[in-house]
């Protein structure tokens, strides 16, 4: 193996590919549409990962990184919102097409572990990093390194119940997941867009542009999803309370958050001073496949 390493964000419409060198500088990277079905699926990551290393001259280990986890129970994937995934040795499938070991995360533990590595949350010693875009997730980095949990559940903050709902939000929305009132429906972006449009409603994008030109419809529903992302925030803090927070994922670009979130999140956390710092992703929409590339220490190589 040379001292480089490979990253496979797997989306539900997208693959991602980067490869990183020994000092973590991205020297190749490449997007193409996912495919239907499982097997096509893993054939199309065992492709990438062959034609950039050809491309590369060199043989590097691989991360990937998935809307879901390996069970530690089965070794199938589980909980993943890309359905055809579950069931499945998806590490091991994808490691005997390229006869090496590949390691397989949650998305936001990849995304996690790339701030705490060298983004927002760098130099913190624990980080919880939060996705918010079509979906809401979460993960846990402490010491450079992620927090699974013995079911590889930590982190699943999109799943747990949005806390102190007003009456007007219980018994909550129904979820993928088979549950009601996650916080998921209520924080991720479709969920603001519907609060504000509709239920056909998608899109939460134009909503900050629209409040700041006097649409007082989008203005009270990015009131409102503030302080339901504080709430959740809150408890994470009482639970965890982490060195720093970290947002991703489209939602993370509502300037607002920043000033919003740490005036709010006080009100709700059991302490008498909340002081954890809220922080813009460093990588942005990179910051998935970086993780999943950083899932091979350097000690690995």
């Amino acid at each position: 193996m040379t001292r480089h390493r490979i990253g496979i964000d797997l989306g539900g419409t997208k693959i991602e590919i980067i490869v990183l060198d020994a000092d973590g500088v991205a020297v190749l990277r490449q997007r193409i549409p996912t495919p239907d079905g499982y097997r096509p699926t893993v054939a199309a990551i065992a492709g990438l990962v062959r034609d950039a290393e050809s491309r590369l001259g060199i043989e590097a280990t691989v991360g990937v990184g998935i809307p879901g986890v390996i069970s530690p129970a089965t070794g199938l994937v589980k909980n993943a919102n890309s359905l055809e995934l579950n069931g499945h040795r998806l590490d091991a499938d994808i490691g005997g097409l390229l006869h090496r070991p590949v390691r397989v995360e949650n998305d936001a533990n990849c995304f996690a572990l790339s701030e705490a590595s060298d983004g927002a949350g760098a130099g913190y010693g624990c980080v919880f990093a939060v996705i918010l875009g079509t979906g809401c997730g979460g993960g846990i980095v402490v010491d450079g390194k992620v927090h699974q949990g013995p079911h590889r559940v930590a982190g699943e903050w999109g799943h747990t119940p949005l806390p102190w709902p007003t009456p007007d939000e219980y018994p909550g929305h129904p979820c993928w997941c088979g549950k009601h009132g996650c916080l998921e429906t209520y924080v991720a972006g479709p969920a603001l867009a519907r609060d504000c449009d509709g239920p056909r409603a998608w899109d939460a994008s134009d909503l900050p542009a629209r409040a700041a030109a006097g649409d007082q419809r989008a203005a009270a529903a990015l009131v409102r999803h503030a302080d339901r992302v504080a709430r959740g925030l809150a408890v994470v803090i009482n639970i965890l309370d982490p060195d720093v927070i970290v947002l991703g994922g489209g939602l993370s670009n509502m300037a607002h958050l920043y000033h919003e979130l740490p005036r709010l999140i006080p009100h709700h956390a059991f302490s008498d001073v909340i002081a954890t710092p809220v922080l813009r992703a460093k990588h942005g929409d990179s910051s998935g496949v970086r993780g999943a590339a950083w899932l091979w220490p350097a000690e690995a190589d």
